[in-house]
Order: C-alpha cells, then sequence, then structure tokens
C-alpha cells in the first residue's frame, strides 16, 4: 500500500511539472492568430448620403454583439454635419463580403455637456469603442494649429450626450511653441477596450514632439500608447510603439502619410491587432500586425523618451500577419478596424475600414476577413491531445 501511495503521489508530481512547464512556455504569448482569410471587400461610395448626411471620414468601427451591428466615427470636424457616428450592419452569414452586405441603418450626432453638437472645428473624432454599458468612447486629435486640444470622452449610445471625458496627461497636449505633445492630425487616432472592461487603449499616430521624428520616407516613428484603467478612469500606463520605416521609390505627388491609426484587443492581457497605414504617392501600404505588451517599458514616467537611457527602453513586440498590398483590391485610406461577428464554426470576423477624406477620388472601403485565434487554454489542450484550437 505504502508503495503504491508514493508511486500516485510520484505521478501526480511528474503530472503537475509537465503541466507547470507546458503551461509557461504558452502562457506568456496569449491569444495568437493562427490564420486569417480574406472574405472580400464592399465599397459606399463617396457622395453617398444617409437621412441628409454625407456618409465619410468613416476612421474608427467598433462592433456591438448584443445588437448585432457596428458604430463607426466620422472624422468630418463637423464641417459638412455634426459631429457624429454610423450605424451599419455587415452581414458575413455567407462567409463573404460584398456591396450587398453592408447598410447603413442609423446615423447618431455626439452632443457636448450642454446637450448641443459639437461646434465645428472643435473636434477631429477618429477612434470609437463600445462599452457594456450602452455608451461609447470617442477620441478626438483635437487640432494643434487651432490650439484645440484632444479628447477622450464617454457618450450615450442612445442619446449623443457626453458622459465624462478622461485624463489626458500634459505631455500631450500642444504648447504654443510647439515643443511638445501632439502633432497636427497625428494624435489620437486609435481606440479600443479590453473584452473585460477593465483597461481602454489609444496611440499616438506619429512620436510627440519631444519623442522624436514624425514618419518620413524611409523612416519610422515613435508612438504612445496610452493604458486606461476604466474602474479608477485613469491613466496607468504607456508604451512605446515603433512603426515601420517605409521607402517610396516614385512618389509624384510629393504627399507622404504613415502611422498608426488603429489598435484592437484580442483579450485582457495586452495583446493587440495594429494597422500601420502609408501613403507615399503610389498608393497606400497597410499592414497588419499581432501586438504583445508582455515585455514592453512602461514608459509613463518619462516626458520624453529621447533621453541618454533610451536603449533600455523596450518597445512593444509586433509580428507581422499580413500585408494588405497581397489582396486583389485596390486599396484606399484604411484606419479603423475591429473585431467582428462571429462565424458559423465559431471563429471571429474582422473588419477594416477607410476613410475617404470626403474626396471623390477615394472610396469608403470595407474589408472582412476570417481570423482563426488560438488561446493559452486550447493551445494547452491541443498539447496534451485533450482537445483542439476550434
Amino acid at each position: 500500500m505504502k508503495y503504491k501511495r508514493l508511486l500516485v503521489m510520484f505521478c501526480i508530481s511528474i503530472f503537475t511539472v509537465i503541466i507547470y512547464v507546458v503551461w509557461t512556455n504558452i502562457a506568456s504569448s496569449a491569444v495568437i492568430v493562427t490564420d486569417i482569410k480574406f472574405l472580400g471587400e464592399a465599397i459606399i461610395p463617396t457622395g453617398s448620403l444617409f437621412q441628409n448626411t454625407e456618409i465619410g471620414g468613416l476612421s474608427g468601427i467598433t462592433y456591438d454583439e448584443k445588437n448585432r451591428v457596428y458604430y463607426s466615427i466620422s472624422d468630418d470636424r463637423g464641417s459638412k454635419a455634426p459631429t457624429r457616428f454610423y450605424t451599419l450592419t455587415i452581414d458575413l452569414s455567407a462567409e463573404k463580403l460584398n456591396d450587398k452586405n453592408v447598410k447603413v441603418v442609423g446615423v447618431t450626432n455626439l452632443l457636448n455637456q450642454d446637450n448641443q453638437i459639437f461646434a465645428p472645428g472643435t473636434t477631429d473624432t477618429e477612434g470609437i469603442a463600445l462599452t457594456n454599458r450602452d455608451t461609447i468612447f470617442v477620441s478626438s486629435e483635437g487640432d494643434v494649429e487651432k490650439s484645440v486640444n484632444p479628447f477622450i470622452s464617454e457618450f450615450d449610445l442612445v442619446s449623443g450626450k457626453i458622459r465624462n471625458s478622461l485624463n489626458v496627461e500634459k505631455r500631450f497636449l500642444p504648447d504654443t511653441n510647439k515643443k511638445q505633445g501632439i502633432r497636427n492630425n497625428l494624435g489620437f487616432e486609435s481606440l479600443t477596450i479590453t473584452p473585460n472592461q477593465e483597461y481602454l487603449y489609444t496611440a499616438t499616430e506619429n512620436a510627440l514632439i519631444q519623442d522624436g521624428t514624425a514618419a518620413k520616407e524611409g523612416i519610422g516613428t515613435s508612438c504612445r500608447i496610452l493604458q486606461y484603467n476604466l474602474v479608477t478612469q485613469q491613466p496607468t500606463g504607456e508604451f512605446l510603439y515603433q512603426t515601420e520605416p517605409v521607402t517610396s521609390l516614385f512618389n509624384p505627388t510629393g504627399k507622404f502619410a504613415s502611422g498608426l491609426p488603429d489598435l484592437v484587443a484580442l483579450d485582457n492581457q495586452g495583446h493587440f491587432l495594429s494597422i500601420e497605414r502609408s501613403f507615399t504617392g503610389l498608393g497606400f501600404t497597410i499592414l497588419l500586425f499581432e501586438v504583445s505588451l508582455d515585455k514592453a517599458s512602461n514608459i509613463q514616467n518619462l516626458d520624453s523618451v529621447v533621453t541618454d537611457d533610451r536603449i533600455n527602453i523596450k518597445p512593444v513586440e509586433k509580428k507581422l500577419i499580413l500585408d494588405l498590398r497581397s489582396l486583389d483590391v485596390s486599396l484606399d485610406n484604411i484606419e479603423g478596424l475591429t473585431l467582428g461577428a462571429k462565424l458559423a464554426d465559431g471563429q471571429r470576423s474582422l473588419i477594416l475600414i477607410s476613410d475617404n477624406n470626403f474626396n471623390r477620388l477615394q472610396k469608403t472601403q470595407i474589408l472582412g476577413f476570417k481570423l482563426q485565434i488560438e488561446s493559452p487554454w486550447t493551445r494547452l489542450l491541443r498539447r496534451l491531445g485533450l482537445g483542439n484550437s476550434q
């Protein structure tokens, strides 16, 4: 009996060690995307109207699983119509996307503390994220040239009225001497909330003035990802995100733009998908990355990363998932992304949307994908022969 008990205890110990080793080796990688499949595109032509508003400038998108609709923010700045977001339906039930699958079914104006629409030029709304309390958070870049500060504010989903605003640290606010803060039109483009609703993240599209150069041809830029605790409503972290350098072989227009326009949280542990968007005269380059904060340095206490100690700052880790130039579509100005509806086999869809800048030469482009996502738990079960990643 004694030997049997010892053998059982030994087997339990060995099994525990195996579980610990396997779990330790896979848990740090957390959620991963194991496959991505293109489902097609839909186009909303520039100039299209809904309830006497021009549909356009769709810079961010978020999914409402309860109501099975999407909300997309317009960065119109109030010039063509009040600051607003649109409600869309996107049907991916057949795992295909085309023009017939997308419908605009609603438009909601955002209202200030006085229950009035925002004055033209006082907002540049770029990011949108849904909460579980029937509200949305919206990020605005502001306008550096007009001394309009950026904001991250919460609005009622039905009425559109502002409820509260998150604190934006001074280092992000532009000053009159242009020696610090966000660059014009390169501020808070992105917005996402973790599935457990604990954290909100946004990011600067390019480096703060005091953090280094903006993106240039052949040169990337140092963005900051900001983390907010939605329970305390306070900022709790900042992380360095380095964009890819983009090289233009031929640029007859002389125009150049590059940066980080959006993020979407994959889990509650600091893992995301990001898009990097560049225009270099020969069209758009859109890159989709998997992003991890696991080993990144928290730079919240640094007003500038241009220090002698910068070599010790660990940026977020990135892994290229897809170069959208490989798709058989003509890419437009993709600026927003969100995890969408679950598909028939339980896998998640991914939706990307473009900002047409209300330009007749551009279009509102919606791209659909199917993601295969594997969590640490399903990966552990699969490696132990107890399940699979489906």
